[in-house]
């Protein structure tokens, strides 16, 4: 039997163990194990404290049972023994899908119906996993991950954004958000959605080898980034964007000095010379202000960058920093949500226009002084592709910005096969409508 079925087991009632006497051992161990342990030792164990710790819940769970004249079988205790030293030590049920357990995740959702799915690194969908926590396990985990960050989740403040914090087994941490019972019906348990980060660069020939993009594409990329072109990427939600411009980062030169700002933090690049900043959302209940992207923006200015890495602009303060970083001299690229070269200059415009009020026209001069680049990324075949790159001229044409295309997918490919026809040069060509 594996884990995950006897963690079912020991999350309900199976015959010879009602679910009050389970319930009772469990509270029993937990008092008895708080008891014996200091808070701090329980709050940030050593490998060595718990191995400890989980020695002596084992043998608590075997005395509770054998009080009770009950025996479940040493394979079962074994399993409820690990589930509490997740309660007491760990994250509970999200230990079974975090590293060292599982290396292969990227993201993992909570259903407010309690339904737990996983995405698998390198796949776009979502995939169920034999796991069901109860209401009150999945309340408890997310408490412990986000009250170490003066975060509640309430009716109140019925969405919460925060950080999964970086452990010796997932040096990437993550980023969480949860949404309150009250706005996520059915009403039982909080929603969830975890997003996981690897605390290592993402290399370009990973891409090339999961079809995302040819080696001679990246090659040109590469070119680009090494002369410090400006680069919009550019794509809808899962596509891929954060992870092309992590590998996009592996090309720039190592002596540049480079400022990563980010929200929140999930780009490793690994050089001794990359200052991160990273924003903060304003403190509940606390004087404490929000930092945002765009304070990163203009911080990092006054830093003498060689390059910027700019998260995704999600927001019109964001894009107004970043085009202004990149109009008066600062080379940089940065991620958007928008599922075309079209899409993209009229959600910049919606943008930036809600922002400061500025004319479409005003903002598309600035878009193509801004970029150089634009990379636009999607899904083919439930395949994450480049779709095109585009070279962004620096004049409008008809009142529009221009982008004269480099690179296109050939939508003619196969799911095994994918192709692109190189139509133009990054490096050459007119600049102008």
């Amino acid at each position: 039997m594996d884990i995950l079925s006897l963690y079912n087991q020991t999350s309900g009632s199976t015959t010879g163990d009602p679910s009050a006497e389970r319930e009772a051992v469990m509270n029993e161990v937990i008092d008895q194990v708080n008891a014996e342990f200091p808070a701090k030792k329980l709050s940030a164990p050593t490998q060595a404290e718990r191995a400890e710790i989980q020695e002596r819940v084992t043998i608590l769970v075997s005395a509770g049972y054998r009080r009770r004249n009950q025996r479940p079988g040493a394979q079962y205790e074994e399993a409820l023994a690990q589930e509490l030293t997740r309660r007491l030590l760990g994250f509970g049920f999200l230990d079974l899908l975090l590293p060292p357990e599982r290396t292969d995740i990227s993201e993992i959702a909570v259903y407010s119906s309690g339904l737990v799915q996983i995405m698998r690194k390198g796949a776009v969908r979502f995939e169920t996993v034999d796991l069901r926590p109860e209401p009150g396990e999945i309340w408890r985990v997310l408490d412990r991950i986000i009250g170490p960050q003066n975060r509640s989740l309430n009716e109140a403040n019925p969405v919460v954004y925060a950080k999964l914090p970086p452990s010796p087994d997932n040096p990437g941490g993550g980023r969480i958000t949860a949404l309150h019972p009250a706005i996520a019906p059915p009403g039982k348990n909080p929603a969830i959605n975890l997003r996981l980060f690897e605390q290592k660069p993402v290399l370009p020939e990973w891409l090339i080898e999961r079809g995302a993009a040819s080696a001679e594409m990246m090659a040109d990329l590469g070119q680009a980034m090494q002369a410090g072109t400006r680069i919009l990427i550019c794509g809808g939600t899962r596509t891929g964007k954060t992870t092309m411009l992590s590998a996009l980062s592996t090309y720039l030169p190592a002596a540049w000095r480079i400022v990563k700002i980010e929200d929140p933090e999930e780009i490793f690049i690994d050089r001794s010379t990359v200052q991160s900043f990273e924003a903060r959302p304003k403190a509940i209940g606390t004087d404490v202000a929000a930092v945002t992207l765009a304070d990163g923006v203009k911080v990092a200015m006054r830093l003498s960058p060689d390059y910027l890495i700019v998260g995704e602009a999600r927001s019109g303060d964001a894009l107004e920093a970043l085009f202004s970083a990149m109009t008066t001299g600062h080379s940089g690229a940065s991620t958007f949500h928008a599922e075309s070269p079209r899409d993209t200059v009229e959600r910049v415009i919606t943008e930036m226009g809600m922002h400061s009020q500025a004319r479409p026209a005003e903002i598309q001069r600035t878009l193509a002084s801004a970029i150089d680049l634009h990379l636009q990324i999607g899904i083919r075949h439930d395949k994450r592709r480049v779709i095109s790159i585009s070279k962004i001229a620096k004049e409008l044409k008809n009142g529009n910005v221009f982008f004269e295309m480099v690179w296109r997918y050939d939508e003619s490919s196969t799911p095994d096969n994918p192709r692109w026809d190189k139509v133009g040069d990054i490096q050459k060509g007119e600049e102008h409508a």
